[in-house]
Formats: structure tokens, sequence, C-alpha cells
């Protein structure tokens, strides 16, 4: 059997060997995917272990030499620089978190175990607690990440079928044809971008098919009744109006009769029958004597006189 190359304690390797000279706890690409190793008294073992066992108060931290595990991990350091593994720096960074914290808790857990009075001491037990759950949320941080990198990696190794349509499904699609040029699309894009007038339209009157009402003339109208002599109730006076606008116009034409004391009102109780008389004489009264409150929309409608109502 030829005779084994691997250098040991006593065989050192040769110095033509590639790379630089390996011990055996110099680390291997297992040992480096391991990690640190804590080598205590009390405890031999990854240094995620030795966090975890704090946790669980399987072990107490003042028990823990956090000098000599500083010490071995600057060598681990050291070593990792050796075989080229420059990129250790979240390891390290890691490390330092870690140890800055477990230092705080056992400078905290240091504390006489008494009666605590001393307002002093209470807040170094305070945040001697801050610093046990900032160690259980480093842990659920780390084992969540290792989660996300785990199914990353997983999902890594997936990729998507590219592969062409089927030529019998490929059959149910139409024909695509073009039959705009590009000059035509460019005139649809333009029209469809073009800023949009935000200005309001003016509201026009041609929809209002209905004519303006003269208050002046159904005065007249109302007032040639009344002169009759019988007294008639406005139901009587409006029974021959055809649009709303002829109801107004009367009613509004009867207010001014009733102002210029030519025609007086009589209604029993509130909302019963309401009964229109005329007072003046037959002679002395014609609509021209009628307020010039309408006038103005008489000429805005191009009637030229008398009061008018409209829509």
């Amino acid at each position: 059997m030829a005779p084994s190359l691997a250098p040991t304690a006593e065989t050192p390797a040769p110095a033509d060997a590639a790379g630089p000279a390996v011990t055996p706890d110099a680390g291997t690409s297992e040992s480096r995917k391991a990690g640190f190793e804590v080598r205590l008294a009390n405890f031999t073992g990854p240094f995620d272990l030795l966090l975890g066992l704090i946790s669980k108060h399987k072990l107490d931290i003042t028990e823990v030499a956090l000098a000599t595990v500083t010490d071995e991990f600057i060598k681990y350091i050291r070593r990792l620089q050796k075989l080229g593994e420059d990129w250790a720096l979240d390891e390290a960074s890691e490390f330092l978190v870690i140890a800055a914290t477990l230092l705080d808790l056992k400078a905290a857990r240091l504390l006489p175990a008494g009666e605590v009075e001393d307002a002093e001491d209470i807040a170094l037990l305070e945040a001697r607690d801050l610093l046990f759950a900032r160690l259980l949320q480093y842990k659920a941080f780390k084992q969540v990440a290792g989660i996300m990198g785990e199914t990353l990696e997983q999902e890594a190794r997936r990729y998507p079928r590219q592969v062409a349509l089927e030529e019998h499904f490929a059959a149910l699609l139409p024909e695509l044809v073009w039959r705009h040029t590009p000059g035509q699309f460019a005139e649809l894009a333009a029209k469809a971008l073009k800023p949009k007038d935000t200005a309001p339209a003016e509201v026009g009157l041609d929809h209002l098919h209905a004519p303006p009402v003269s208050v002046k003339e159904q005065a007249e109208i109302m007032g040639y009744r009344l002169k009759l002599g019988a007294p008639l109730s406005f139901q009587t006076l409006i029974a021959d109006a055809e649009t709303t606008l002829v109801v107004v116009a009367r009613f509004l034409a009867l207010l001014e009769m009733f102002r210029d004391r030519v025609v007086a009102f009589e209604q029993p109780e509130p909302l019963a029958l309401l009964t229109v008389r005329w007072t003046g004489e037959d002679a002395g009264w014609d609509s021209s004597s009628l307020s010039e409150e309408y006038e103005a929309g008489a000429e805005s409608h191009g009637t030229g006189s008398g009061e008018n109502v409209s829509e």
C-alpha cells in the first residue's frame, strides 16, 4: 500500500506543496462551513450553541470565560486569513455583537443577589433583562435568516419552461392584421394625449321651449274677470293656465294687484280656499301701474316691455 502523503504532526507538509501549510485544527472546508467553535473547560462546541444554552438557562454566563472565547476567535480569524478566507467579515461582525451582549449580561449577573434597594442596582437589573431579550431576538433573527437562505437556495434551482406555444393552441389564435400605418398610430396617440379643455361650457337655454309669460298680461286677464263683480277662487282663476309659468305669473300679478289695493283676499282659515274679490274702481286701474321689478327679466328675453316669468 502506498504511504499516505497527508501531513501530520510528525511529518510536516513539504515546502513545495501547493498552498499554505495547514494544521489539523486550522480548518478545512468542512470546518469552515461549521463556523467558529468554542473550547472551554465547561463547554466545547459551536458559538451558536453557547448562545442557545445561555438563553435556555442551561449554562450560567458567569461560568463562561469571555476573554478566552475572544482569544480563540481572534486565532480562528487569523487562521482563516492564512487560508485565503478574506470574506469572514460578516462572521467577525456577528461575533462582536454577541460577545458585547454576553459581556453586558455577565456584568449584570454579577450583581449581589440580596435585597435590592438602590435605584442604580434596579436599573442594572432592568438592563440585564433587556440584554437577555436582545439575545433571544438575535437568535430569532438568525433562525429566520437561515430559513430565508434555504428558500432562496431551493428556488434558485428552478427555471421557467421556455418553449413555444403548441401548434394546436397556436392555431386557435386569430391572425393579427395591421391596417394602420405608423403615421396613423402617431395621430391617434397625439389625439389621446392632447390636453382636454377644462373650461366649463356655457349653459345654453335652447332646450327651454316654454316662452316667457308676461305678468302684466295675466293681470289684465284676471282684472277683466274680477271686474264682472263675482268673487272668484284662486283655483278658478288658474283653471285655464296651460303651464306652471302661467300659474306663477298670475300669482305674482295678484300680489301686485293686492299691493295696489284693487283686490282683496278672503280665507277663513289657514290652507283653506282663497277667494279673490275686486275692490277697485272699474276704470281707475290698468296693468301699467304694476311694479317694474320684472322689467329686467323681460328685456333679457327680448320682449321689449312688460313683466315676464321664465324658467
